[in-house]
C-alpha cells in the first residue's frame, strides 16, 4: 500500500518540474538516460527498459521466471540492451531502491537478485528498513554508508523523477512494465511471448 509520507513526496517531486542533480535525466526516450542502471551491449540492436518495484510480487515472479532467460539469450548475446527505471509502489520499494543503487553500478543487479531472493523476509518484515540494512552489510554495504544514501535528497528525488517521467511518457501505472525501443510491450509477460516480439525487432527477422 501506498502510504500517505509516499505520496505527499512523490506529488511534491512532481510539483517541482526541475532537473535533479545528481540523477540527472532529460526524457524517458528509446535509449539510456543518466540515473539508468543497464546491462548488455551499448548500442545493441533493440532496447528494453524494466520499470521496477522491488516490492512487487510480479516483479519477484519476473525476475525469477523470464529474466535469467532474457539475459542468457538476448542480453548476454548482444541483442538486447536491458535497462532498469525505479517505480517504486511503497516506502518500502523507495528505501530498497535506495540500498540498490547505494551499492553503485558494478554491484546493482546483484543487490537486486538479493533482495528478489530474500523477498519474504524484509518485505514482511515489521522494520523493513532493519532488514534491508542488514542486506546491506551482509552485502558489503556499511550501516553508515547506507544511511547516508538514505539522506542523500537527490537520490531520493531522482527515483520520485523516474514514477513521474514514466507516468507521462508511458502512462506507467502498474510494474513489471516493460517498454521496448519506445514502445509499452502489451503481451503476455512469459518468455516465449515476449521472445517472439523480440525476435520480430532484431535484424534479419
Amino acid at each position: 500500500m501506498i502510504s500517505r509520507r509516499f505520496m505527499i513526496q512523490a506529488l511534491a517531486v512532481t510539483a517541482a518540474g526541475a532537473l535533479l542533480p545528481g540523477f540527472p535525466r532529460t526524457h524517458a526516450g528509446i535509449g539510456e538516460e543518466p540515473g539508468d542502471m543497464a546491462l548488455g551491449q551499448a548500442g545493441a540492436p533493440v532496447t528494453l527498459i524494466e520499470y521496477v518495484s522491488l516490492t512487487c510480487p510480479h516483479c519477484r515472479w519476473f525476475h525469477e521466471n523470464v529474466y535469467p532467460k532474457l539475459k542468457a539469450d538476448y542480453v548476454d548475446t548482444g541483442k538486447v540492451r536491458y535497462v532498469v527505471r525505479d517505480f517504486p509502489l511503497d516506502w518500502p520499494a523507495v528505501q530498497a531502491a535506495i540500498l540498490a543503487r547505494c551499492a553503485g553500478p558494478d554491484r546493482y543487479f546483484a543487490f537486486v537478485d538479493v533482495l528478489f531472493r530474500t523477498f519474504d523476509e524484509w518485505t514482511r518484515a515489521a522494520d523493513h528498513l532493519k532488514q534491508l540494512t542488514q542486506i546491506g552489510e551482509l552485502g558489503g554495504l556499511s550501516r553508515e554508508r547506507f544511511e547516508a544514501c538514505r539522506a542523500d535528497k537527490d537520490l531520493e528525488d531522482g527515483i520520485f523523477r523516474s514514477i513521474q517521467e514514466a507516468q507521462a511518457e508511458y502512462d506507467v501505472s502498474g510494474t513489471p512494465t516493460l517498454i521496448v525501443d519506445g514502445e509499452k510491450y502489451e503481451g503476455s509477460m512469459r518468455f516465449d511471448a515476449l521472445a517472439e516480439y523480440l525476435d520480430r525487432l532484431l535484424p534479419g527477422s
